[in-house]
C-alpha cells in the first residue's frame, strides 16, 4: 500500500471546474499517494475566517485547489459590482491566510481572464495583468481575483510559501451554470437552444454576436491544474488556454451549438444587448514552453460532449 502524502482540498468543489477535476482525478489521473478532498459552501462558509479556519482544521491539507468565488455572467457583475468586489475579498482572504497559518505546502489558486486590463494590446499575457484598469462591467470581480496575485507574492516574500495561479479562459463542460439570467455565454447559449428547440422558436443571441473568446474545455482544464499541482513552481501565474488561433466568436459558438443540439431553427442577435470587452485574447506561449505536447479537446468535440450531458441531466442542469 503507497502511503498518503498529500491530501488535497479543493474549495468549489462541486462547480464547474471542481467536478471537471474530480472526474480526471477518478477516470486515473490521481495517483496513490494523494487523497482527494473536493468541499462546497455547504462544507464551510469561506466568507467567515473562523469557519474557513475550522475546515482547514478539519481536513488538515497539505495542498489546496482554490476555486471557491461568487461568480456571474455580465449582467449579474454589472449590477453588482460591490458584491462581488466584497465576497471574493473575504474568501480569497480567509483561504490563503488559513493555508498559511496551517502550513500547507502549496495552494493553486482560479483567476480568469477578465482581470486583464480592458485597454491593452493583443494578446494578453502573464506580464500584464496590473497594467491599467479591467473592464468597467465587471471591476468588483476583477479587482478581488488580481489581489490573489498581490497575496501569493507577499505570502512568498514574507513567508516563503509556494502559492501561485492560474488564469484559464472562458471554461465550460459539465455541471457549469446553464442559468440564462446569470450565467455565462456559452452554458446560456445551450439552455436557450434547447428551449427555443422545444417551443420551435428562433434562437435569440444577446449582442451582434462578433465579440471572440477562447474557450477551455473544463476537462482539459482539469488536467492542466493537476500538472499545475504537481510541477508548475512559479509563483507568478500561468494562462490555461486554447491557442491565439482557436479563438471563436459568439456567432461560431452559437452555430456549433445549434449544430450539437440539432436545432433547424432562426438564430436572431439582439443588438440591443452588450456585447461587453470585443476580445481578450490570451496567449498560451508560457503553457506550451512548459507542456508543447498538451492536447486540447477540438471545440466542436467538446461542445458536442457538454450539449450531451445537459440534455441527459436537464432536470438539475437548468436550475
Amino acid at each position: 500500500m503507497t502511503e498518503v502524502t498529500k491530501r488535497i482540498l479543493v474549495t468549489g468543489g462541486t462547480g464547474l471546474v471542481g467536478r471537471a477535476i474530480e472526474k480526471v482525478v477518478a477516470d486515473g489521473e490521481g495517483r496513490p499517494d494523494e487523497e482527494w478532498i473536493f468541499v462546497s459552501s455547504r462544507d464551510a462558509d469561506l466568507t467567515s475566517s473562523s469557519e474557513t479556519k475550522a475546515l482547514f482544521e478539519r481536513h488538515k491539507p497539505t495542498h489546496v485547489i482554490h476555486l471557491a468565488a461568487m461568480v456571474g455572467g455580465l449582467f449579474k457583475n454589472i449590477c453588482s459590482n460591490l458584491d462581488f468586489w466584497r465576497t471574493n475579498i473575504h474568501i480569497n482572504d480567509n483561504v490563503l491566510h488559513s493555508a498559511h497559518e496551517a502550513g500547507v505546502q502549496k495552494v493553486v489558486s482560479c483567476l480568469s481572464t477578465c482581470i486583464f486590463p480592458d485597454k491593452t494590446t493583443y494578446p494578453i499575457d502573464e506580464t500584464m495583468i496590473h497594467n491599467g484598469p479591467p473592464h468597467s462591467s465587471n471591476f468588483g470581480y476583477s479587482y478581488a481575483k488580481r489581489m490573489i496575485d498581490v497575496q501569493n507574492r507577499g505570502y512568498s516574500e514574507q513567508h516563503g510559501r509556494r502559492f501561485t495561479a492560474v488564469i484559464p479562459t472562458n471554461v465550460f463542460g459539465p455541471h457549469d451554470n446553464f442559468n440564462i439570467e446569470d450565467g455565462h455565454v456559452l452554458p446560456g447559449l445551450i439552455h436557450k437552444v434547447y428551449l427555443a428547440k422545444q417551443s420551435g422558436s428562433a434562437l435569440t443571441v444577446w449582442g451582434t454576436g462578433k465579440p471572440r473568446r477562447q474557450f477551455i474545455y473544463s476537462l482539459d482544464l482539469a488536467r492542466l491544474f493537476l500538472w499545475v499541482l504537481r510541477e508548475y513552481d512559479e509563483v507568478e501565474p500561468i494562462i490555461l488556454s486554447v491557442g491565439e488561433e482557436d479563438e471563436v466568436s459568439i456567432r461560431e459558438a452559437a452555430e456549433a451549438i445549434a449544430e450539437a443540439m440539432e436545432f433547424r431553427g432562426e438564430l436572431v442577435f439582439d443588438t440591443t444587448k452588450s456585447d461587453g470587452q470585443f476580445k481578450k485574447t490570451a496567449s498560451n506561449a508560457k503553457l506550451r514552453r512548459y507542456l508543447p505536447g498538451f492536447q486540447f479537446t477540438p471545440f466542436r468535440k467538446a461542445v458536442k460532449e457538454t450539449c450531451a450531458w445537459f440534455n441527459a441531466n436537464y432536470a438539475s442542469a437548468r436550475k
